[in-house]
């Protein structure tokens, strides 16, 4: 994948030393960032979306926290259970999810 459509951020709470705790670790964050790859890989999207998980955005009341780049749509609260409305919407239509974006 040299250039891909969309690049997914999903804060995961990593530390600079590799470990993971905090807020949106503690929230299921690395559940998030499996259903991701999970729903880009069925959807055959992978040449298309790019997912990374980050550290800290800075903004843990609104965490979980994803990202969307490249219109850098924030959304806040995200839980697994939201990212097949994200792929479908955003990913796929090009249609924000407004009752997530922070």
């Amino acid at each position: 994948m040299i250039a891909p459509k969309y690049h997914v951020f999903i804060c995961t709470s990593c530390r600079i030393n590799g470990v993971q705790k905090g807020f949106c670790y503690g929230k299921d964050a690395v559940g998030i960032v499996q259903r991701f790859m999970e729903e880009i890989e069925d959807r055959d999207l992978s040449s298309e979306v790019m997912v990374t998980n980050t550290g800290c955005f800075g903004i843990c009341d609104k965490g979980p926290v994803v990202v969307v780049y490249p219109e850098g749509i924030w959304y806040g609260n995200v839980s697994p259970d939201d990212v097949e409305e994200i792929v479908d919407s955003h990913l796929e239509n090009g249609k924000k999810v407004e009752r997530l974006m922070i």
